[in-house]
């Protein structure tokens, strides 16, 4: 790929930070946008901004056709056979806040259990715990070991037929990990439990392909690979969805509506209430487009190179610990430098143009296992290149002997 002619693509990355050369590591947390996402949204705003769904006229049919054709769209991208398995929500933590309302409530009882992993984003955890307190489930947690990946032992130990739900991520938002998914889910099939994948991290990074993946429900967000913040997509078995009550009423969720009952539209409308994000989906639309021309399998490998490279350097230095595996990640690398603590690394390193988080990342039960208050984490996407790489190490070096 042609990374100088990808970067003059992405208009925040021609200004600075702190006066100098912004660098941009915290992909991982949102995505930069290109200018074909920013035009995208401005066009719809601009030439063909109607109520959709609603209108018979041939803007309303324009706006109509631009937000169901970004439902066709995200179906082929994720590998869905059905356009109605997608239904659009704000964001992936909406996402698995409908299934574990919708889904759960209807279906979890007292001492049923959900199986969940100690690497999940804070987003994945708190939807289950309300719901298993209000149905009297049980929440339970597969093991992390040493090395940050999933304890298959652990997982394979808590299959038990108490088990209903197993949701878990497909690449950690803090170590990297890239989880057997395959596995993982014939393993739950196998044990008649359904599997929500939380799929943000991966989504941007590798082919997702949900029918060959054989999950029941899967999300993700659009900020984080390249699209608007505010969309997101749940894709769910037809079967399942039908089955399902609404998460919330109102607007095009609604078929028939009279004095003391209403029915509710087919799927996916069931569960999109209220005006749709239609903005919003569109400039997703966009960002789609953006990573089909480039190709996926090439991003990939783009960001496993740098990663790799990434990784080898950082190693050298004196008194890192990284944290997660040095292979089979995506391009997310949590490190800390013994004797100094993350925010003043990531405070300096901004001084410097660099901007990269340093926190908890939401995963407060991971940082409880790793024994860590918190870390720096530098998210690598299709726009970084070796050379930002190499003065990142620089500076990290400098920092570290400012900060000893």
């Amino acid at each position: 790929m042609n990374i100088q002619k990808i970067k003059s693509q992405f208009p925040i990355l021609k200004q600075k930070n702190r006066g100098k050369k912004l660098i941009y590591l915290d992909s991982a947390a949102t995505s930069l946008k290109p200018l074909s996402v920013y035009e995208g949204d401005s066009d719809f705003y601009k030439i063909y901004y109607v109520s959709i769904h609603r209108s018979v006229y041939e803007l309303g049919e324009k706006a109509t056709n631009a937000f169901e054709g970004t439902r066709n769209k995200v179906a082929k991208f994720i590998g869905s056979k059905h356009s109605s398995s997608i239904i659009f929500t704000k964001g992936a933590t909406e996402s698995i806040n409908l299934v574990a309302d919708s889904w759960g409530f209807s279906n979890l009882k007292k001492n049923d259990i959900v199986l969940i992993s100690e690497m999940e984003h804070h987003s994945n955890i708190v939807p289950w715990q309300v719901i298993t307190k209000r149905t009297g489930a049980i929440l339970e947690y597969i093991s992390v070991k040493e090395d940050g990946t999933l304890d298959m032992e652990s997982l394979k130990s808590k299959l038990t037929d108490k088990v209903k739900m197993l949701s878990i991520t497909q690449a950690s938002n803090v170590l990297g990990t890239i989880n057997p998914m395959k596995e993982i889910i014939n393993l739950a099939h196998q044990n008649n439990t359904l599997v929500m994948v939380d799929g943000c991290q991966s989504t941007p990074h590798f082919k997702v392909d949900v029918e060959d993946l054989n999950c029941d429900f899967f999300a993700f967000s659009g900020h984080k690979m390249l699209g608007p913040t505010g969309v997101g997509v749940l894709y769910g078995k037809q079967d399942l969805l039908e089955k399902m009550e609404p998460y919330q009423t109102g607007g095009g969720m609604i078929k028939e509506v009279t004095l003391q009952e209403s029915t509710w539209n087919d799927v996916p409308y069931r569960f999109e209430a209220g005006s749709p994000n239609a903005s919003q989906v569109i400039g997703l639309s966009y960002a789609i487009d953006f990573i089909n021309e480039l190709g996926i399998n090439e991003i990939t490998k783009h960001t496993e190179m740098i990663s790799d490279y990434t990784f080898k350097e950082l190693s050298k230095i004196d008194g890192v610990t990284i944290y997660g595996p040095s292979h089979n990640r995506i391009s997310i690398i949590s490190f800390n430098i013994d004797g100094i603590h993350s925010g003043d690394i990531s405070q300096m390193l901004d001084y410097e143009g660099i901007t990269m988080r340093s926190g908890r990342h939401c995963c407060s039960p991971l940082m409880s296992k790793l024994n860590i208050s918190s870390c720096l984490r530098l998210s690598l996407y299709l726009y970084n290149d070796t050379s930002e790489i190499d003065l990142f190490i620089e500076k990290l070096k400098t920092t570290i002997i400012t900060l000893s």
